[in-house]
This record gives structure tokens, C-alpha cells and sequence, in this order.
């Protein structure tokens, strides 16, 4: 007992070991068996089943309808050729029995004067493009030709009065108004304007050389409506030009 406890393995019995050795190497070769049987089999492998399927046919479309029957060609018609009306003959000429030029020979008798002399005419009288008889007139023109107007004469530049020009008479003289923003703001002074008046002695037109902003407008409104005695230049009426000053002060007003 003593020797048991001291060397387990000695009381195994030999022959278990045997026995496990032997079936475990069994197992190994089992399984190379398997494995090896496997990478080598050569059977032809089974072809699977065919599937079943089941299919419902579709109903096939019915037929397109037949093209339709071509219509028939409408005969042509028969045009029927017109006859076309012959233009009138025209008529011969008749050649003046006097005409302007100077005969070659000797007339052996003398006609009559017709005032048809020198041309051909038509025997109805006037022909078309003859204007009352006359060879060269225009149908519907203006017998004589047509009259052109002269141009109309250049105009007059007007000239400045002073040196031998002397200032025209003023006729009419209109005061300016005196701005009410001009006597709010105790402004007083000048505006000088020059002015051209024209053959009747009206003033046309202003141009401001000198003024002041609330004055300026009450000056031109008043210049404006001035008239002078028309300027005599050659015995003809002339325009002319000339400064005017217009004052403004609050004593006057």
C-alpha cells in the first residue's frame, strides 16, 4: 500500500494504456479516411429536378382593321379655253396738213389753219398722253408745266442799336411785379436783359446777363410785353437788338 501511495502509476494496469492508444490512433485513421475520400471521389453528382412552372397565356390582340378602300380621283374638269377679245385697232394718225416747219416746195393751194398744226393726232380728237391736244403734255397734268415757288428769302440777322443805329422809340413799357419773397427779404437791385425785338417792334425773345434769382422772373415777364417803334434800315423794317434794365426798390414799389 505504502508503494502505491509513493508511485501512483505502478498500480494502473498496462494493458488500459494499450488500449487507449490503439483507439485513439483508430479515431485518426478514421477520419483521414473520410478526408481522403472526399477529395477523391469521382461520382458524377445528381442533376437536380427540373422546376415546374406554370404560366397562364395572355390572350393575343385582335387583328388591326383593314385600311380603308381608296377614294377615287374626281375626273378633272374641262376648262373651256375663252376666246380672247381682240384688242380695237388703233387708229391711223393723221398727219396736220399744215406744218410748222417751212414747206420745201410751193403749196398750190392755201388750207385753213386747224391749231392742230405740227403733231399727229388721232382722229377722235385728243389723244392719251396729249394734255388737250398738245404733243409732249402729261394726262392729268398741268397745262403749262408746273409752276415752281421761289425759295423764300434768307433771314434777316437782327442788329445791335448803338453808333449810328439809334434805339427805336419804346411805344409800350410794362413795370415789373415786385416778388412778394423779393419784399419779405428786403431785396432790392437790377436786371439787365438783352432783348430782340423783331420787324414789328414785339419783343421775341430775352436773355438774362445780369440779375438777381427772386428778381429775374418778374423782369422777363415785364420786358416781354414792352413794344417799340419798328427800326427803319435801308426804308425797310429791320429787327434789332438792345440791353434793357429793369429796377427794383422797395421805395418805388
Amino acid at each position: 500500500m505504502f508503494d502505491t501511495i509513493v508511485n501512483p502509476t505502478s498500480g494502473v494496469p498496462r494493458q488500459r494504456w494499450t488500449t487507449t492508444a490503439l483507439s485513439a490512433a483508430a479515431h485518426v485513421a478514421v477520419m483521414i479516411a473520410v478526408v481522403l475520400s472526399t477529395l477523391y471521389a469521382t461520382d458524377v453528382l445528381p442533376e437536380p429536378r427540373d422546376t415546374m412552372a406554370f404560366f397562364v397565356a395572355a390572350p393575343a390582340p385582335p387583328p388591326p382593321p383593314p385600311p380603308p378602300a381608296p377614294a377615287a380621283e374626281p375626273e378633272p374638269k374641262r376648262v373651256t379655253p375663252v376666246a380672247r377679245k381682240a384688242p380695237a385697232p388703233r387708229p391711223a394718225p393723221v398727219i396736220a396738213n399744215a406744218p410748222v416747219a417751212a414747206p420745201i416746195e410751193a403749196p398750190t393751194s392755201i388750207t385753213p389753219e386747224t391749231g392742230l398744226e405740227g403733231g399727229e393726232f388721232t382722229p377722235s380728237g385728243i389723244e392719251a398722253g396729249f394734255e388737250t391736244g398738245i404733243p409732249g403734255g402729261v394726262a392729268g397734268g398741268i397745262i403749262g408745266g408746273v409752276m415752281t415757288m421761289p425759295p423764300p428769302p434768307p433771314r434777316v440777322a437782327p442788329v445791335r442799336v448803338g453808333g449810328a443805329v439809334s434805339t427805336p422809340r419804346l411805344l409800350h413799357r410794362v413795370e415789373p411785379e415786385y416778388p412778394p419773397a423779393a419784399v419779405t427779404a428786403q431785396i432790392e437791385g437790377i436786371v439787365i436783359l438783352e432783348a430782340t425785338v423783331d420787324e414789328t417792334g414785339a419783343v421775341t425773345n430775352t436773355k438774362v446777363l445780369r440779375s438777381n434769382p427772386l428778381l429775374e422772373s418778374a423782369a422777363v415777364r415785364a420786358v416781354e410785353q414792352w413794344r417799340y417803334e419798328p427800326l427803319q434800315l435801308n426804308g425797310k423794317p429791320h429787327p434789332f437788338m438792345l440791353s434793357v434794365t429793369a429796377s427794383f426798390s422797395l421805395g418805388n414799389r
